[in-house]
């Protein structure tokens, strides 16, 4: 037989301890008091054999530790004192007290007592009964006062105290969250199954850079859509609604933003930009950005022109131009996407003007011509000047885009294209994380949730979490770890 080694520890004690420290730092953060009195109140007088605190601790618990279901958190919860003892649930087992019977004696006839065996014991922990009840009393607060989504608005404010630059740069994204019941093949077995659920269609468009050929991609789902406003530089969440799927993602973004900056009026002084994909490209949301709150919106702009593609002589791989100045005959022309160029009156040459920044006062873009900016040789100068109508010397011509007075879905503070609008529009990426780690790490890939109300309490609840424990890295001192959800917490000794 073949001798085990000893150990100067065990292995499964760093395990456990961290998954407790992620566990202790969310129950310790997260600002939940008032929904855990609200929960007392309407337990009211009835049996305190499971705590309320014990029962909500023991929810986060089952969303720190990533179960799938209510059932594998009381198994767990069942086999795993340490964490019983988290939660506040007693760690020794309950044993109910045998049963006291008078019976007659079968040979005096007198009556004595009699105890019956008695009862195995059984862990200190709720039935499925107990706790679906519980769960079912978060859902109402969160349906009737918006308890959990309380507690999101509560967090981004601690989270903008601890954090300067938190909320600078947000953007938003849409998540499908499917629907795993049977309206996915009948509508009407839908209307029972998950009633709130609905269809919902994102297509998206566009043209193969190589071949020239345009291309078109549709998906479709039954279920719920996430719309989510985040920080795009730490990866953080800022604020959700969750729909049913059929809801637009425009609209729902300008009820989003105006409700958050009513909410947090420091978080729109604070924000410098805010991206968003092509799907959200829209006149009056980055008017509102811009206008309203002072925001560079960072939003990809569609192609919508069609009059153009509809001329024999189109070439799918060149942009569309139009002129800048259409009410007269100038030199000057632009795309859907807002770069600016020039045609030289002379050679026909097209080159990109030269972007001079934005003039705040003017509420304009300001171009310079590229010849006299670059030190380029153009034939056509003077007779540009004339279209123009300027004479302005070695300088050469400045073109102003005023955005009152131009399409404000294609020109915006930041245009499309420069390095500024890439480098913003390229943090957008940390959504997608974010969308995975809602997928993946707190299961809504696959999940057994019916109805309206119970979705948005467990998004909530995950997003609250996801929140939670970033300020709680956050002031422990370990801001590189404010995104992990799963790493371990290092030892302080």
């Amino acid at each position: 037989m073949a001798a085990i080694e000893l150990s100067l520890f065990d292995w499964c004690d760093v395990d456990a301890r961290s998954d407790l420290d992620r566990f202790y730092l969310v129950r310790d953060h997260l600002p939940d008091a008032r929904l855990v009195q609200y929960l007392e109140v309407m337990r009211g007088q009835g049996r305190d054999d499971y705590p309320v605190p014990a029962m909500w601790n023991a929810l986060l618990a089952g969303v720190v530790f990533q179960h799938p279901s209510s059932e594998s958190l009381l198994r767990e919860l069942g086999r795993n004192p340490a964490v019983r003892q988290a939660c506040g649930f007693a760690v020794l087992p309950f044993q109910k007290k045998p049963l006291a019977q008078l019976l007659p004696d079968a040979d005096t006839g007198r009556m004595t007592i009699v105890y019956a065996a008695a009862p195995a014991a059984h862990a200190a922990v709720p039935s499925s009964w107990n706790f679906s009840r519980f769960l079912a009393n978060v859902i109402e607060l969160e349906e009737t006062l918006g308890m959990v989504t309380e507690m999101i608005t509560t967090l981004r404010e601690q989270l903008m105290a601890v954090l300067p630059e938190f909320g600078c740069h947000l953007g938003y994204d849409g998540k499908a969250i499917d629907s795993h019941s049977t309206g996915r093949i009948s509508r009407t077995t839908g209307a029972t199954s998950d009633p709130d659920a609905d269809w919902g269609k994102h297509e998206t468009s566009g043209v193969d850079a190589r071949t020239g050929k345009s291309w078109n991609k549709i998906k479709s789902w039954f279920g719920y859509g996430v719309h989510l406003i985040a920080d795009t530089q730490y990866e953080i969440p800022v604020a959700m609604h969750l729909t049913p799927a059929s809801h637009a993602e425009q609209i729902e973004l300008r009820v989003m933003l105006k409700e958050t900056f009513a909410e947090t009026p420091e978080l729109a002084e604070r924000c410098r930009d805010f991206s968003a994909d092509r799907g959200l490209d829209s006149a009056e949301t980055k008017t509102l950005l811009w206008d309203t709150y002072g925001i560079r919106p960072l939003i990809d702009t569609r192609e919508l022109w069609r009059e153009e593609k509809q001329h024999p002589d189109y070439d799918p791989g060149k942009p569309i131009t139009r002129p800048l100045f259409p009410a007269r005959v100038d030199t000057i022309v632009h795309t859907e996407k807002g770069s600016v160029h020039c045609i030289c009156p002379q050679t026909g040459e097209q080159r990109d003007l030269a972007f001079q920044g934005f003039e705040a006062d003017r509420n304009a873009l300001k171009y310079r011509c590229p010849a006299a900016a670059y030190g380029l040789e153009c034939q056509g100068r003077e007779r540009c000047h004339q279209a123009g109508g300027v004479t302005p010397g070695d300088y050469g011509r400045i073109v102003r885009i005023s955005l009152d007075d131009h399409d404000r879905r294609i020109f915006v503070p930041t245009p499309h294209g420069s390095p500024s609008w890439h480098r913003g529009y390229n943090r957008r990426s940390a959504l997608e994380r974010i969308n995975n780690r809602i997928d993946n790490s707190f299961g809504f890939e696959r999940h057994f949730i019916r109805g309206l109300a119970k979705m948005q309490t467990r998004v909530g609840l995950a997003l609250a979490v996801m929140m939670a424990m970033a300020l709680g890295h956050v002031k422990e001192g370990r801001i590189e770890q404010m995104r992990s959800l799963v790493q371990p917490i290092p030892a302080t000794g």
